[in-house]
């Protein structure tokens, strides 16, 4: 039995063929597509199933967005997926919908320490909740418990709720971002949509002064993200602007993973998922992540045990849609328990 298991951003959509017997880790055929350059899901699914030349039984996608009662809308892109719809577009018994972030806790258990970076080794606890914060296009959340027996993947979209200022320059970054946007997640600042905002401020604001070279590359380029955090890690020729860009970045961010292992006790872990951590390693290697992951307080003791790593596999999301894919199949055709899963 083959499964189409996919990982769907709001910039790209990574789509595999899975069986059964080679298991999640060893797809039969993979193919990532800009998203932007097709009208739904269905259309990338069709796409790579004709350059395949395969035909599924099954599938299952990791979403970016919320996914309520087999549908959901992407948060950054203007495409509806509905899991009736698909099913019946690609030929497929049943179609299995995710959020991408539950896609990546459900790889947890499959991540080895070669997917791994630890920035806080700290004390895990087995029996512990685990928490992963993933900043990409925009920001997901997700987190995992267990009775010690057997483990739950729950979502979240706590990547909108509202940016919490932890010092004076951000309590600025806030009143400035709500100038321009009202309300200001924590995805606003948080993302790779979020750090042209930070960039922005320091700006505008005079803080820091844009150099003609960098302008002119910003300018050609369809995406700012990549060249600010290039221009802030770059040996030699880092840019103060982007620097101080990167620093709050770093910030924001250490101080949300500290903030989410709170809110679920994160004892287990906490994983940083998505593409930025995973190509900001030195910066996060520095000792402001883990000051602000850690600077909470009376709780400060508890989050300095807390193991925090970054997953650096870049395929995570689509390990985890095929992990649910396949544990689907197995359960349905009795091969496993239910209440396993």
């Amino acid at each position: 039995m083959l499964l189409l298991a996919g990982d769907v951003g709001g910039t790209k959509t990574s789509l595999g063929l899975f069986s059964t017997e080679a298991g999640p880790r060893r797809p039969l055929r993979t193919a990532t597509y800009a998203s932007g350059d097709y009208p739904s899901l269905e259309a990338v699914a069709r796409q790579f199933l004709s350059d395949t030349d395969a035909d599924v039984s099954c599938a299952s996608f990791g979403v970016a967005g919320p996914v309520v009662a087999g549908s959901s809308r992407i948060t950054n892109l203007p495409w509806l997926v509905e899991a009736d719809h698909l099913g019946a577009s690609l030929g497929a018994g049943e179609v299995s919908l995710l959020n991408d972030l539950q896609a990546i806790a459900h790889a947890i258990p499959w991540l080895d320490s070669r997917d791994l970076y630890p920035l806080n080794e700290g004390q895990p606890d087995p029996t512990g909740a685990v928490a992963i914060l993933a900043p990409g296009t925009g920001l997901g959340a997700a987190f995992i418990t267990t009775d010690g027996l057997h483990s739950a993947v729950h979502a979240s979209e706590g990547g909108h709720a509202d940016f919490a200022p932890s010092n004076p320059l951000e309590v600025d970054l806030v009143r400035f971002l709500q100038s321009r946007h009202g309300h200001v997640s924590c995805e606003r600042v948080c993302s790779g949509r979020g750090i042209p905002n930070i960039y922005a401020f320091f700006k505008d604001t005079g803080r820091h002064e844009e150099p003609q070279w960098l302008a002119d590359r910003l300018a050609e380029a369809s995406d700012p993200t990549p060249v600010i955090a290039a221009a802030a890690l770059e040996d030699g020729s880092r840019c103060p602007i982007c620097v101080a860009t990167l620093d709050a970045f770093v910030g924001i961010l250490g101080s949300a993973a500290g903030n989410l292992a709170l809110t679920v006790l994160a004892t287990g872990g906490v994983y940083l998922g998505g593409g930025i951590p995973r190509r900001i390693l030195t910066a996060l290697e520095r000792p402001e992540f883990l000051r602000a992951f850690g600077s909470k307080g009376r709780m400060s003791p508890l989050l300095a045990r807390v193991p925090v790593h970054v997953i650096t596999n870049p395929d995570v999301a689509l390990i985890g849609a095929a992990c649910y894919g396949l544990q689907r199949t197995r359960v349905s055709h009795g091969r496993e328990n239910p209440a396993n899963v």
